[in-house]
């Protein structure tokens, strides 16, 4: 609980200063950082291994999709294609030593996760307001919050059992209502009073997105026998962990707020 709150203190204050006032080339590195420790953890997870070349590729392709963002708006296909074929040609060069499930994780890695990373700058090159960008973390820890206090205090039917045994859906329940919480406080303290409908409805509907989120990539960890993707952020685990709702809530949140009419 300790190292937890100490990241905590020392995590929030850096998210607010990066998200809200930073200028947009720091912006852009910090979500280049955290797209490339994401693809490593994902590798190392699949492969067992530490080091290695996957884990570095899987490490420099996330940011070459957030540093196209950083300019451009339409998806990077032709960038995507090319990784694609480069990343097999390197594996038939290795005679099959490298397994379709470490390229498979760099290819998540280089184009989902560091899609839903690079909606941060997508949205902010629309000239919004920085807060809006606060948003999808608002929905995905609100609702992690709310799920862990109901389900320590009413949790008595698992959710998934076999993906995350201690989930139950008193705390699903829970996390919606958290989500709910999060989201009218949000708009509330943003002055955006026009906008409580809209959020309400965006703040149940990622309410489930955001915990098949942190279920989707349990489901992968159970699979490989870890606990946590790493330790960057102590008692929190590695950006995966941290971010696994975030990274589902991100692009639902960008589609809600800036293309639908």
């Amino acid at each position: 609980m300790n190292t937890r709150i100490l990241v905590a203190v020392a995590g929030i204050p850096a998210l607010l200063l990066i998200v809200l006032y930073s200028p947009r080339p720091v912006l852009c590195g910090a979500l280049c950082a955290l797209a490339g420790l994401a693809g490593m953890e994902l590798q190392q997870c699949v492969s067992g291994q530490r080091r290695g070349v996957m884990a570095v590729v899987s490490a420099v392709l996330p940011v070459f999709t957030v540093l196209w963002y950083y300019k451009m708006t339409e998806p990077p296909a032709l960038l995507w294609t090319l990784e694609l074929m480069a990343l097999f040609a390197y594996a038939v060069r290795r005679g099959g030593k490298v397994k379709f499930e470490q390229l498979s994780a760099a290819l998540l890695s280089a184009v989902a996760v560091a899609y839903s990373f690079a909606a941060f700058l997508r949205m902010d090159s629309t000239g919004t307001d920085r807060t809006a960008l606060l948003l999808p973390f608002v929905l995905s820890f609100s609702c992690d919050s709310g799920a862990y206090l109901a389900g320590r205090a009413f949790g008595r039917h698992k959710l998934s059992p076999v993906v995350s045994p201690h989930k139950t859906v008193e705390g699903a329940l829970g996390g919606l209502a958290g989500n709910i919480v999060g989201g009218l406080v949000f708009v509330f303290l943003t002055g955006g009073g026009p906008e409580y409908p809209r959020v309400l409805a965006l703040s149940l509907l990622c309410g489930v997105i955001s915990q098949l989120g942190d279920l989707s990539f349990s489901l992968i960890k159970r699979q490989y026998g870890i606990k946590d993707y790493g330790r960057i952020f102590l008692a929190h685990g590695g950006v995966l962990d941290r971010f696994d709702s975030v990274l589902f809530v991100t692009p639902v949140v960008e589609y809600a707020l800036f293309r639908l009419p």
